[in-house]
Formats: C-alpha cells, structure tokens, sequence
C-alpha cells in the first residue's frame, strides 16, 4: 500500500496523495495544491517526478493529478463505507515525515464540520477517525485493515478547539465519483438553489419569533433561480429538506448534496413564525 501513496510538494509547502488508477493519476485535496497548476510528487522509493494538476473540486475538497510517470503502483478502494469501530490506518506525510502511518478506529460517518472549525469551507458527509492526522496528511490514505483505502484523509480538529484525536476524511465513494467528473470534463456540477443561508442564533431565532433555533436562516436569495422562483425570502428558516430536518447549516448542505440537478424537492419553512413549504426544481451550479 505505501508505494500507492505520495507526498505532493507545493511551492513551500506540501500534502500526500493517493494513486487511484493507471497511468499516474493520484487524488489530493483541493487546499493541498491551490491555485498551482504543476507539482512535484516524492515517491516511497524517495525519488520525485513531476505532475500536472487536471482538476480541483473547492466543495469536495479533492483534486486530480497526472504524474509523468504511468508505471506508478494503484492502491485498491473500497467504496463501502466502514462502520464505526473497524481499525483505520492513515498514511501520509505529516509534517514532512514521509511514509508516515498511524493507527486508531472509525469513530463515525457522516460527520459534518462548520467553515470555522477549519478555517475554510464547511465540509459534510465525511468519516471521522481517531488515527492522529496532522498538517502534510491531508490528501493521504485512510485505509482498512485490508490495505484498501476507505477515504483521502482531509482535516483535523486541533488542539485549541478543546478536541483530542478528531480527523475527518472524504469517504471513497465519493473521491472517486468527483475523480470520475473531473477527468471527464475537468470540473464538477453540483446541486444549486440560489440561496445563501446562515446559522440560526438564538438571537435572531427570538428575533424572527421562529419557537425554535433548530434551522437555517436565509440570508439571500438570487433572483430568478431555483430559490426565488419557489418563493423563498430573506428572513425564511429552512427547517427540513426534503422531509428530512435540517438543524444546521452542515446538515443542510448534506441535504443539498445527496440531490441532483433536475430533482424535485420540497423544503419546509418558517416565515414570521409560522409553517410553510416550498417546492423547488434543483438547478446546476459549475465550479
């Protein structure tokens, strides 16, 4: 499995990456490479080969590159998700430690972190581990007991948020299905609605008289997209998504995720404190 994983040197700084299939194509993280258009890889047999960023997806995090070299070995995936408990390994390079692995379990799946936890974008629908990551992981395996890697490692809580060994990676199904899109067409679609939402304080839910700070705020609606066509209003509380309950703006951006452009969905609101719903057509926004 080491030889499969990669450490991505970026200008000063540097990530890990996994290949995922023939011909020298690894998947990275998005906040690994940047804006940068070619970097360097440092294999396990500690040479280092050039690589061309194909595509970079900023609301999954993840990133393609083609290494020059094609004979690179291909870690083998595993898209079912692991079931909390089942022993991880994360590999990477942590700090600049090549070949770096640690160990710990699943602590859960469907984790979602907010934008200020990691100082970015919030990101959702992610497994969570206890195996210790650190700066220079981030793009790295997570991989079973079996050697297949089950996530790219993405994100860590650190020690000033108060959280003791919290990693967060990107499941493999979902690294290779934005891989897929990405050497397909060289950028991603992702559901859209056209509204922007924030978090529901219990300031502004006493303010809006909503009974309850279990929502999201909208705090904008485009005109004449999906949104706006529905009826939506600055000043609405989404509480559900499609039938699901939506409590913060994480779970709303799952919600959005798991629905495709061209879904019918309903979303039930909140407007000077009483119960709405609003039928909407999912639109398409590209990256």
């Amino acid at each position: 499995m080491e030889p499969s994983v990669v450490t991505v040197l970026v200008g000063k700084g540097l990530g890990s990456g996994v290949v995922f299939r023939d011909g020298g194509l690894v998947l990275t993280n998005q906040h690994v490479v940047g804006d940068a258009r070619t970097v360097q890889l440092a294999l396990a047999d500690g040479s280092r080969v050039d690589a061309r960023v194909v595509g970079t997806d900023v609301v999954t995090d993840l990133a393609v590159l083609r290494a020059e070299r094609t004979d690179l070995p291909v870690a083998q995936f595993r898209t079912e998700l692991p079931q909390p408990g089942e022993t991880v390994l994360a590999m990477g390079s942590p700090l600049g430690l090549m070949n770096t692995v640690t160990a710990g379990i699943i602590s859960g799946v469907g984790r979602e972190i907010p934008g200020s936890a990691t100082q970015s974008r919030a990101l959702v629908d992610l497994l969570q581990t206890d195996a210790p990551i650190s700066p220079g992981n981030s793009g790295g395996a997570l991989v079973d007991a079996s050697g297949r890697v089950v996530g790219i490692n993405d994100a860590y809580l650190p020690p000033s948020t108060g959280a003791v060994s919290i990693g967060f990676a990107i499941p493999s199904a979902t690294a290779l299905d934005v891989a897929d899109d990405l050497l397909d067409d060289g950028r991603v679609t992702h559901p859209y609605l056209g509204v922007a939402v924030d978090r529901l304080t219990p300031q502004i839910a006493q303010a809006l008289n909503t009974g309850t700070d279990r929502g999201v705020l909208v705090r904008d609606v485009v005109a004449g997209d999906p949104a706006a066509k529905a009826g939506l209003r600055p000043g609405d509380v989404i509480t559900a998504f499609g039938g699901e309950r939506v409590p913060t703006v994480e779970s709303f951006l799952g919600a959005l995720r798991g629905v495709e452009p061209g879904d019918s969905v309903e979303l039930t609101l909140l407007r000077n404190g009483k119960q709405q719903t609003a039928k909407l057509t999912v639109g398409a926004a590209e990256q």
